[in-house]
C-alpha cells in the first residue's frame, strides 16, 4: 500500500535536513536559467531545448539526495550528458501534453499526471528511449495520477507563502515540493515491484 502524502512530505523534508543550503542554491540557478534563456530573444521559443535537461537534472538532484547521496550544483547539468535522450523524450512528452490539452485543459492534465515519472524513469533506466519511457510512467501512473495530484495540491498554501514573498519562498518550495514527488517514485516503484513480484 502506497504511503500517506503527509509521509511523503515528512520523508522529503527528513531527506533536506541540514542540506538546505545547496538546495536553495540549486533553486536559484535553476530559476536564473529558466528566466534567463526565456528572456533573451531568438532563444526564447527554443528555450525548452535549452532547459529541458536541467529539468531533468533539478529533478534528479533532489532524488538523488532522497537516496542519501549528496547535492551538487554540477548535477544539474548532467542532462547534457545524454542530450538526444533526455532532451528528446522530453520534446515528446511535451508535444503529446499539447495535443491532449488541444482537446480540452483536462486531458491534457491528465496526461500530464500520466508522464509524470518519466524524468525518474530516464535515470534509473538508462535502457529506454523516447516512448518506451513514456509508457512505462503511464503503467507506473495508473490508478495513481489522483493522489500524485493530490500530493501537489497540498503545497498550495506555500505557493501563496511564495507568491507573496515576491517568488523569493520558492527557493524553499522547490527543494520540497521536487523532493515529495521523489519521495512518491521511490514509494510507487516499491509497489509496482510488489505487485510484479506477486
Amino acid at each position: 500500500m502506497l504511503l500517506q502524502n503527509s509521509e511523503l512530505r515528512a520523508q522529503a523534508l527528513e531527506s533536506l535536513k541540514d542540506k538546505w543550503g545547496n538546495a536553495v542554491v540549486i533553486s536559484l540557478v535553476y530559476l536564473v536559467i529558466s528566466i534567463g534563456a526565456s528572456a533573451i530573444p531568438f532563444i526564447g521559443g527554443f528555450s525548452m531545448l535549452i532547459i529541458s535537461p536541467i529539468v531533468w537534472g533539478v529533478m534528479i538532484s533532489f532524488l538523488g539526495r532522497f537516496r542519501g547521496e549528496e547535492i551538487e550544483i554540477g548535477q544539474l547539468f548532467d542532462g547534457f550528458n545524454d542530450y538526444v535522450r533526455i532532451a528528446g523524450t522530453f520534446l515528446l512528452m511535451y508535444l503529446y501534453i499539447f495535443l491532449w490539452t488541444l482537446l480540452l485543459i483536462i486531458p491534457g492534465l491528465i496526461k500530464q499526471y500520466s508522464y509524470a515519472m518519466t524524468p525518474y524513469i530516464l535515470k534509473d533506466e538508462p535502457e529506454l528511449t523516447f516512448n518506451g519511457v513514456i509508457e512505462k510512467s503511464m503503467d507506473m501512473m495508473d490508478g495513481n495520477k489522483m493522489k500524485l495530484f493530490l500530493l501537489d495540491l497540498s503545497f498550495i498554501g506555500w505557493a501563496f507563502l511564495s507568491i507573496l514573498t515576491l517568488g523569493i519562498g520558492l527557493l524553499w518550495l522547490y527543494p520540497y515540493m521536487f523532493s515529495a514527488r521523489a519521495a512518491f517514485y521511490e514509494d510507487l516503484k516499491k509497489e509496482v515491484c510488489s505487485l510484479d513480484q506477486a
